[in-house]
Formats: structure tokens, C-alpha cells, sequence
């Protein structure tokens, strides 16, 4: 699964993100991907719940076509904070 694609899947899914997908560090195998997602619909939500949401948005892509997730998620504000 190409890159962008696993982007578009995260951003259809949930709501205003922004996905950035690349390949793991380290990591010499195509399945093996860390994802960043900045959306304001984790507002509220512990981390384990915005980390279901992205998993529930790749579905059985997690089973097929990656096979380990690198995964951080921030609200835009926390994005912005820790940019800053």
C-alpha cells in the first residue's frame, strides 16, 4: 500500500486531520510505518481513544497491508506546541 494511500484513508476517516505517513525507522520492510495525525476531533479524548480512531480508520489494512504502526496524534494545539 502506497504511502499517500494509507494518508487518505486516515484523513477520510476522520474528521479535518492531517495524516503524514512515511516508513519506520530502522526499518527495512515496506509494512512497517509510523503516522503522525493532527485532527481537532481528538479534542477531548485520551490518547488510547485517538489511537483507536486512526487503527478503526485503517481496518483491515492493519491486517493485510501494515504490519506495525508507529503511531503519535495531537490536537492541532498540541501540534502547534510542541512545534513551538
Amino acid at each position: 500500500m502506497d504511502l499517500s494511500d494509507v494518508e487518505a484513508v486516515i484523513e477520510d476517516a476522520i474528521p479535518d486531520s492531517d495524516a503524514t505517513v512515511e516508513r519506520a525507522r530502522g526499518k527495512h520492510d515496506d509494512d512497517h510505518l509510523a503516522a503522525t495525525v493532527v485532527s481537532p476531533a481528538f479534542e477531548g479524548e485520551r490518547l488510547v481513544q485517538q489511537h483507536q480512531r486512526v487503527y478503526d480508520a485503517l481496518d483491515e489494512h492493519m491486517t493485510t497491508d501494515i504490519h506495525a504502526l508507529e503511531l503519535q496524534t495531537y490536537t492541532p494545539e498540541e501540534y502547534d506546541e510542541r512545534e513551538a
